[in-house]
């Protein structure tokens, strides 16, 4: 049965909803009985690779049998210059030190014995100065949310947090140009930014931890990257503190500035390697007016596809983001944080959201694509919200996978680009691949932008279960000419594959990079580029 006239679009909806049997889960939505909402605080993940709060992770370098780099050990000289430098903000207590590390996922653990925590360029500046001189290693941290070991360190190294540079400098309301310090968490910056009719260009999940100068040392993509581009576009400056103590302002909140090389480059997706960014200038986009989700239930992976083909013919400029998830992510989804889908039976789920001006307008257009990939047989099931916290709980079904993935054991994960049509076939593979060596495989990301988290669990870490895992992931994205990492970078756990995605000639070429920004090698080694032997 074809779906009405989207003339109409409260009528038309309601009546379609009617003869799909949709009404029911509409009411049960509108009650509340669908499980708890994003509002309530995702637990503390009870560990990954079989680690209890009682026991400690594994060192690592004892885990990957890695080799420390001749740096200087920490002093009491050293340790007293610091306290003096920053007073009450030199971090030496071993407890205190404890979560910073070891990384979110629980599976990389370093022995620093110092954190320090500057407020302004000037003391990162300082900072690094003296590190440079005494050739003491560093690790840059902001939130800790990654999900490579990007921000831990990997043995002794100084922890150099920007949780206390957290001050927004200033915001122009004419242009949308925010400029702040890196420390800023994304969701207090969200949250300033639309009381002012304007939001931040991207959306993670871990919005409430991650830190600005975090997302654009890993040029984190999000789940605003279809709509807004990724941060190579949206960053128009940043101050950065080179190896040896040098501040570089680049702080420009020019959208036009072609004199010279763009120098910003260089640092966004560098992970604290080339330099610690210090504040940033970024273009932020106006506040949608009018906010649609659509979560549906798709009968195979190229109805999935198919399902965005016409949805971004049909819905254009309108269209904010378009993620899917197969069953198995809701199930785990379900099991372990409780959280309840009113769309339940498909092998696999989109999420479709629309942001525009025009509420009338922009709900005629969902309609309409609604009714087309209805009638077509591209969808089978499905639920719109339109309201704030309705739109919220819908998102915490694809927003915390991750954290129900922490539950179910031991986590490989792997953040790969691939060609859309390609990107459901590593995911079969990898399970026809693994059999009953491995828990749970499942699959789910950003199909606007071709990027699969594949995620792999298991009851405790093993090694043999690694060696089949890696490296025939990074080969089979290699011969279908994909991306190792698409948006959590590499880190410490995936430098390694690094030619997988880049030629030699690349990968020399950045260690040249590497070589004249920090010669002493003191800005978060191990991390990134391969080890030379």
């Amino acid at each position: 049965m074809g779906f009405p006239s989207a003339s109409r679009c409260g009528a038309a909806w309601s009546r379609w909803a009617q003869l799909r049997g949709w009404q029911r889960r509409q009411r049960a939505w509108r009650s509340g009985s669908c499980g708890p909402g994003p509002e309530e605080p995702p637990g503390v993940p009870r560990g990954v690779c079989g680690v209890s709060a009682a026991q400690e992770v594994t060192l690592t370098g004892q885990r990957y049998g890695v080799r420390r780099a001749p740096f200087s050990p920490l002093s009491d000289t050293d340790v007293a210059f610091f306290e003096r430098l920053m007073p009450g903000r030199a971090v030496t207590d071993p407890e205190e030190l404890k979560p910073f590390n070891v990384d979110w996922l629980k599976s990389l653990r370093g022995c620093s014995k110092l954190m320090l925590k500057p407020q302004t360029t000037a003391e990162v500046s300082q900072v690094l100065r003296y590190c440079h001189e005494r050739n003491l290693a560093v690790t840059p941290q902001g939130g800790n949310t990654g999900l490579v070991g990007g921000s831990i360190p990997v043995f002794d190294e100084i922890i150099l947090s920007t949780a206390l540079m957290n001050r927004i400098i200033s915001f122009d309301k004419v242009s949308g140009i925010l400029v702040c310090q890196a420390g800023c968490v994304l969701e207090k910056l969200s949250e300033s930014l639309e009381q002012q009719g304007f939001v931040m260009p991207l959306d993670l999940g871990a919005k409430g931890s991650c830190h600005i100068g975090g997302n654009v040392a890993t040029n984190a993509g999000g789940l605003r990257l279809l709509r807004y581009g990724s941060l190579r576009g949206t960053v128009l400056g940043m101050e950065v503190v080179l190896a040896d103590g040098s501040a570089l302002d680049c702080l420009t909140s020019l959208r036009k500035d072609n004199t010279g090389y763009d120098l910003k480059q260089l640092f966004i997706g560098s992970e604290g390697t080339l330099g610690v960014i210090t504040a940033v200038s970024i273009l932020c986009p106006q506040k949608p007016r009018a906010v649609n989700l659509a979560f549906l239930g798709c009968q195979s992976f190229d109805k999935v596809l198919e399902t965005f083909t016409t949805c971004r013919a049909m819905l254009g400029e309108i269209l904010s983001a378009y993620e899917f998830m197969d069953e198995k992510c809701m199930e785990l989804v379900e099991k372990h944080l409780k959280l309840s889908s009113p769309v339940t039976g498909s092998p696999f789920y989109v999420l479709i959201e629309t942001s525009g001006s025009n509420s009338t307008h922009d709900e005629e257009k969902l309609n309409s694509f609604l009714g087309q990939a209805m009638t077509s047989g591209l969808v089978t099931d499905g639920t719109v919200a339109t309201d704030d916290k309705k739109i919220k709980t819908l998102w915490s079904l694809r927003e915390r996978i991750t954290e129900a993935l922490t539950h179910d054991g031991c986590v490989y994960k792997y953040d790969i680009s691939l060609p859309v049509g390609k990107l459901y076939e590593l995911v079969t593979d990898m399970r026809a691949r693994l059999g009953q060596s491995a828990k749970n495989v499942v699959g789910y990301g950003h199909l606007g932008d071709g990027n699969l988290h594949l995620n792999i669990t298991a009851e405790s870490y093993s090694h043999s279960l690694l060696a089949a895992i890696e490296p025939f992931v990074y080969q089979w994205t290699a011969r279908h000419k994909g991306s190792i990492s698409a948006e959590h970078g590499l880190g410490f756990k995936k430098k390694q594959f690094l030619e997988y995605s880049k030629p030699r000639e690349a990968v020399v070429l950045m260690q040249r990079f590497k070589a004249m920004f920090d010669p002493k090698g003191i800005l978060n080694p191990y991390k990134v580029l391969p080890s030379s032997s």
